[in-house]
């Protein structure tokens, strides 16, 4: 009897976890990480053929082009519109370089409450930290290998 019992909760499991569990469709969500991207990477090249424009040379105009994608991904966090574009883009609103701006201002806006020091110092990058560490480590991994084979 206990079995019958144990199989009828393990079933009645598995239906709710199945019933609450969302689907997802990969080729969609490829499609809309696809697009949200390649806006944010229009963008940016947008903003860097006006720099060009103004008479800004090339690495003036990148520079320029890196601080407004920057500016522009941290004030869209600050009015709740950047998490709602990366819940609908996914992975494209990620990999640019707005995703590393929205993954600093996001806890700090979050933290902010627990104040300068115990919040934002102390929360502003635990999603960036990892991505800063391992980018520097790799980075010093690779000139040193580089450096050997020279």
């Amino acid at each position: 009897m206990d079995e019958l019992k144990t199989e009828q909760q393990r079933k009645a499991y598995e239906d709710y976890v199945n019933a609450v569990t969302p689907t997802h469709s990969l080729p969609a969500n490829m499609v809309k990480a696809f697009l949200v991207g390649g806006i944010i990477c229009v963008l940016g090249q947008a903003i860097l053929h006006w720099c060009g424009s103004m008479g800004m040379d090339e690495k003036t105009a990148g520079s320029w082009c890196s601080v407004t994608l920057i500016f522009l991904s941290a004030l869209t966090t600050g009015l709740n519109l950047y998490p709602r574009l990366a819940k609908w883009g996914g992975a494209g609103t990620l990999v640019p370089i707005t995703g590393f701006a929205n993954s600093v201002a996001a806890p700090a806006l979050e933290y902010q409450k627990e104040g300068q020091v115990f919040g934002i110092g102390c929360k502003i990058f635990t999603i960036a930290g990892p991505v800063i560490l391992y980018g520097i480590l790799s980075s010093w991994v690779l000139g040193i290998i580089y450096m050997i084979m020279k």
